[in-house]
């Protein structure tokens, strides 16, 4: 019997390495070259739910098999072979089931986890973005009022991945009468959770997007407290934000091994295309890419629990998915321009570059703009350097302290007037630093080539190059003509 059709008890006695390899099995019949670019149909994702791409993340007194470590080997394993899939294994299960994992009662786990620990193709998802209210809490409009045995929630919500597929929400909604005052809310679709239409999304075509209709009542035991202790909004997204470094590393190795292997492949006169002077750049500039996402994802196995609190690892999830989703971004970027207008096309027999591309546009926007978490980080940094300038914090933060010694680079430029632009800008650099100190540490922990780790290392200080030549340009006042000065 093969491993995508192992009754659920017989996949929890696996080793990581077997189970794992029975998701890895399953998961290359969506290769991206190859499986339609369409909402993943309930029986295809039964496939992987009857593989057991959800029990990581449940606890095992509810049948799973509760590691942190597995869920981010599989988010690697499937974004390899499609990206699209990696995505909709992040929103079930670190967007959707984790919180209810890690912060929901007693009463409302025992309704929902057994449920997704067995093989019933459910889906789950996350219902927190509205129509005009952005990042901004305060401007939500979806609201929730005590009645009579429970809450009634009301609202309007868009951009939820599988907004037409999930059976089960967790909805974020404000109170209607105490304004400061939030709460999620574990919601079966069946109760009030309607579809009123779909989006047509650039990429990652496998995920369904588009506008929801709220009009539920749920029982008191089926709210999670927004205001408790050890629970905040940005505490639920930093498990499926790390998760993209996990994503990337999959991806990415797969867009190495392409890009070579087509630039290999294709004559350019009497010589492939490999040969070329500048066509070895891009190929590098993909694996150095590659490298460091495996070297944060090296650090988001070996030292994050998804399970634990992780509201001390904010800064470094800000700048695992920053840096991660630009590298992801970059590659297929430069994969594109090696396939040339064959890598314009989707569908392709020779590449998968036009899909890459299309379904990496998405990645610093989604669970969280990157300059958003770029400011958060800088801000964070600010707010602790006990007067110290941020390039002598910098230097002793253990985040980025090898970083700084590896580097011997002038940091001075960040030792001025921080305004909003210059926050983003800063906290970019916040990210490359925090990258650099994880290439060293992966490559000091694996024992991998020197010549994987200096190449990313450079890169890294060429992007930090570029954040001082951006401080140079704003204070030519370029910004002035635009009325946003510091």
């Amino acid at each position: 019997m093969t491993n995508d059709l192992l009754p659920t008890n017989d996949l929890l006695s696996l080793s990581t390495d077997e189970f794992i390899a029975g998701i890895d099995t399953v998961a290359s019949k969506f290769d991206s070259a190859t499986y339609p670019q369409q909402i993943l149909p309930p029986d295809s994702w039964a496939l992987l739910v009857r593989a057991g791409v959800r029990l990581p993340t449940l606890p095992k007194q509810y049948g799973g098999r509760d590691s942190s470590v597995e869920m981010c080997r599989i988010v690697e394993t499937t974004s390899e072979w499609n990206l699209a899939l990696g995505v909709h294994v992040i929103v079930n299960t670190a967007l959707a089931l984790l919180p209810v994992v890690k912060w929901a009662g007693e009463e409302a786990k025992r309704e929902m986890l057994p449920r997704f620990a067995g093989g019933d193709p459910l889906m789950a998802g996350l219902a927190a973005t509205e129509p005009g209210a952005g990042s901004a809490l305060s401007a939500m409009a979806t609201t929730f009022e005590e009645v009579d045995g429970g809450y009634r929630i009301r609202g309007r919500k868009h951009w939820q991945a599988l907004s037409s597929s999930a059976h089960w929400w967790l909805v974020l909604a404000k109170n209607a009468h105490r304004r400061r005052e939030y709460g999620y809310f574990v919601v079966k679709r069946s109760e009030g959770f309607r579809t009123v239409e779909l989006y047509e999304a650039l990429g990652l075509k496998l995920i369904d997007y588009g506008v929801n209709d709220i009009d539920v009542t749920v029982p008191r035991h089926r709210r999670i407290n927004a205001e408790e202790p050890g629970l905040n909004s940005v505490d639920m997204f930093l498990a499926s934000r790390a998760l993209l470094a996990a994503a990337g590393s999959g991806f990415l190795r797969r867009i190495s091994r392409e890009a070579h292997t087509y630039a290999d492949g294709r004559q350019i006169g009497r010589k492939p295309q490999s040969k070329i002077g500048f066509v070895r750049y891009r190929l590098a500039a993909i694996d150095t890419s590659a490298t460091i996402c495996e070297a944060l994802n090296h650090y988001l196995q070996t030292m994050l629990d998804f399970k634990r609190d992780m509201t001390p690892a904010f800064p470094a999830v800000q700048a695992l998915k920053t840096v991660a989703t630009e590298r992801v971004i970059s590659a297929a970027q430069h994969y594109q321009q090696l396939t040339g207008a064959e890598g314009y096309r989707c569908g392709s027999p020779t590449n998968i570059a036009g899909q890459a591309f299309l379904d990496t546009r998405v990645f610093s926007i989604f669970d969280g703009n990157n300059d958003m978490l770029s400011q958060q980080l800088a801000a964070y940094c600010l707010t602790r350097r006990s007067g110290r300038p941020l390039s002598r914090f910098l230097a002793d933060w253990p985040l980025t302290a090898p970083a700084v010694r590896a580097l011997q680079a002038d940091l001075s430029f960040l030792d001025q007037r921080l305004g909003q632009a210059h926050q983003v800008l800063a906290g970019r650099v916040v990210g490359y630093l925090f990258a650099i100190a994880q290439v060293v540490k992966w490559a000091a922990e694996t024992g991998a080539d020197p010549r994987r780790a200096r190449p990313a290392i450079e890169f890294l200080r060429n992007d930090i190059a570029g954040v001082a030549a951006e401080f140079r340009l704003l204070a030519t006042g370029v910004l002035d003509a635009y009325g946003a000065g510091r």
